[in-house]
């Protein structure tokens, strides 16, 4: 291998450095909490240096909340895949409600999250307000655009369910939650589940005849 060859591994091992950090982090925070979890926790489980650690991120706070926001990457996802979505209003619906079962509901480090903003939010509420803010307000704005856009064209009746779009979702953090409180212990038949609730959520904002 040549002088330059590993300079360029280097090079790359450095820039992945602050991730593998953050998915450390996040393991030790989600197994301890923030009170029992410490730096050099982080750390052995990466296998480098406490000082490592502390390159990339001055305090245990400031880790905390980088880890916070690398793990929020599937909701970045979940807003990007929005301004593509096809078809009516009540085939967009369908498909953002499907995407957001599988980046949140199916994916196990946004269901930790949820948890450790129920343990830690009181702790860190600038955080907890933040993520709220930059993620999950923009996934129900997107929600209500497009019930909106269904009420407009007649397509959905404007009652109760149109007027409080957050009901349409909220079968997804019921999902996550009950994955978080039973693991693997009482199973959920997830695509019935979501046949269900899409047949509900619909149907319920359908007009009648």
């Amino acid at each position: 291998m040549t002088k330059t060859e590993k300079k360029t591994s280097r090079a790359e091992q450095k820039a992945r450095r602050p991730q593998e950090i953050l998915e450390a982090a996040f393991e030790e925070f989600t197994v301890k909490g923030y009170a029992a979890t410490r730096v050099e926790d982080v750390a052995a489980r990466l296998g480098v240096t406490k000082g490592t650690v502390y390159l990339y991120f001055p305090t245990k706070d400031v880790l905390f909340e980088e880890m916070f926001r690398h793990i929020s990457t599937p909701f970045t996802d979940l807003l990007a895949s929005v301004g593509t979505l096809e078809g009516s209003a009540a085939d967009q619906l369908r498909a953002l409600l499907l995407l957001a079962y599988e980046k949140i509901a199916d994916d196990r480090k946004t269901r930790e999250l949820l948890r450790l903003s129920l343990s830690e939010g009181t702790r860190f509420p600038d955080i907890v307000d933040r993520h709220h803010d930059e993620f999950i307000a923009p996934l129900i704005a997107a929600v209500r655009t497009l019930v909106e856009e269904g009420v407009a064209s007649g397509e959905f009746r404007d009652e109760a369910a149109a007027k409080f779009p957050d009901v349409v979702a909220s079968s997804i953090l019921h999902v996550a939650v009950w994955r978080l409180m039973f693991a693997d212990r009482k199973q959920i038949d997830g695509p019935t589940f979501i046949e269900a609730h899409f047949d509900l959520a619909l149907n319920g904002l359908l007009p009648r005849s």
